[in-house]
Order: structure tokens, then C-alpha cells, then sequence
């Protein structure tokens, strides 16, 4: 039986249609699908690119205990789909998508907003923003990175 989470941290460009493929469930009557692209702007800052560095074993291990969370907390049988760039992506490139089917609405549109702000603010994963005058910042979000 295929694992109802699919979970990966790749420096690959990111695909949409696959994470459609994967919850696609005959079952549920909903799908909810969250990219998230590199802007242009930050903070009234001209962005040209943005590069992420993740602890790639303990950023899956954890996505993989906010998806179990996410099936306690919204619905049995849900199906989600989580992937997260790393490496350095330019304007306009993904750097995630999180995709969850369920048999509802609801429960997939919060489910869905539950998996990202963890991952945000929960998971090893750093981002250096480089702007058009060549400097760069660490962007605060994840929670070690708070003062």
C-alpha cells in the first residue's frame, strides 16, 4: 500500500501536476494546493534571487510529523504532497508546494494552511535573500532565527 504523504526536500524544479497526481483520490471531494515563488520584492528590497539551505534529514522527519499531526488533527485518509526547494532559485521560481485531498472542503483548506506555517516556522530551512545592490540578509521566519 502507497504511503498517504509524500515528502521531499530537492533541489530539483518543483511540479505541480505531480503533486495533483499523488492526492488525487477518487474518495475525496476536495483539493487544496499552496505554492509558494521566489518575489521580486521584500521589505521594499529588490530581490534577485534567493538561496535555501536545509537540514535536509530533520526538515523530512519533521514535515513528516506535521502531516501525521494534520490526519489527527483535520481527517483520516487524508492524502498530502510537501515538497521544498533547496539550493539557489531565482524571481519567479517555486520553492514549495503543499497539496492535501480530503473528503471535504474545509478540512483540506486547513490542513493545508496548518502544513505551511509549520514548515515555515518549524523547520530547519533558512533563506538568504540577495538583493539588486548585492547585498544579502538572512530572512527571519523560522523560529531559531528570532531574536
Amino acid at each position: 500500500m502507497q504511503s498517504p504523504f509524500f515528502v521531499n526536500i530537492t533541489t530539483e524544479d518543483l511540479n505541480v501536476l505531480a503533486a495533483h497526481d499523488f492526492i488525487h483520490d477518487a474518495g475525496h471531494g476536495a483539493m487544496q494546493v499552496f505554492t509558494g515563488s521566489i518575489r521580486q520584492q521584500n521589505n521594499q528590497r529588490q530581490v534577485i534571487n534567493v538561496e535555501y539551505e536545509v537540514y535536509k534529514p530533520l526538515a523530512e522527519k519533521l514535515i513528516m510529523e506535521f502531516c501525521h499531526k494534520a490526519v489527527a488533527k483535520y481527517e483520516e485518509g487524508i492524502k498530502i504532497y510537501i515538497v521544498h526547494r533547496s539550493g539557489k532559485l531565482q524571481v519567479g521560481e517555486l520553492s514549495v508546494i503543499v497539496a492535501v485531498s480530503t473528503k471535504h472542503r474545509r478540512e483540506a483548506m486547513a490542513a493545508c494552511s496548518y502544513l505551511i506555517e509549520a514548515i515555515k516556522h518549524q523547520c530547519p530551512i533558512w533563506k538568504k535573500e540577495t538583493y539588486i545592490d548585492g547585498e544579502t540578509e538572512w530572512v527571519q521566519g523560522h523560529s531559531l532565527c528570532q531574536s
